[in-house]
């Protein structure tokens, strides 16, 4: 081999190493992602769970106190019979946020209340379910936060390149419904 040829066979190994170099760094990266939005999420889910469970304690304590506003507790009672931890993320994600709307619903009408209010077990169970409702609030911020850096990796050069090579998809933001930024219903007289 001449010269010329054992450096032109150097540049292509050289060429090669450092595709071969980025092409891993990046499928690094996207993996480490992913592995994050999965353990963001499983986070949630444990808050998820504990809210499911503490939710029937909740309504059990104020329904023995209060003889009106059954719809109320009927829709707390229904978003956590909704609950299901293996359905897809956008399907719990759209169960959460039922289950947080009836939950402030149910808070609103136990702050007009002052017999439900002053009761000692239903503030201490109202105190849990809003630590858990912020827990909630936290982790799905950080799960929003990794599912960004991992669209935008693998929206980005060369992550978009190697996306369809590897099946990368991009993933869905746990997101509100925008009908829950309005505030819950708490007219008490009946129709």
């Amino acid at each position: 081999m001449t010269l010329p040829e054992v450096a032109a066979v150097f540049a292509v190994l050289l060429l090669a190493m450092i595709v071969g170099y980025i092409v891993l760094a990046s499928y690094n990266a996207v993996v480490a992602l992913r592995q994050r939005i999965d353990k963001a999420w499983s986070n949630i889910g444990v808050v998820l769970k504990q809210r499911h469970d503490q939710l029937p304690n909740l309504v059990a304590a104020v329904r023995g106190l209060m003889t009106y506003e059954r719809d109320v507790l009927t829709r707390v009672t229904e978003a956590r019979a909704a609950y299901a931890p293996t359905a897809p993320i956008p399907d719990q994600a759209a169960t959460s946020e039922a289950t947080t709307a009836a939950v402030r619903s149910l808070f609103a009408v136990v702050e007009r209340y002052p017999d439900i209010k002053a009761a000692e077990n239903v503030q201490d169970l109202q105190d849990e379910i809003e630590r858990l409702e912020g827990m909630i609030a936290d982790r799905r911020e950080l799960y929003n936060d990794q599912v960004y850096r991992y669209n935008t990796r693998i929206g980005q050069v060369p992550g978009a390149l190697l996306a369809p090579i590897f099946g990368w998809k991009p993933r869905e933001f746990f997101a509100a419904d925008p009908a829950d930024a309005l505030p819950p219903d708490t007219d008490l007289r009946t129709a």
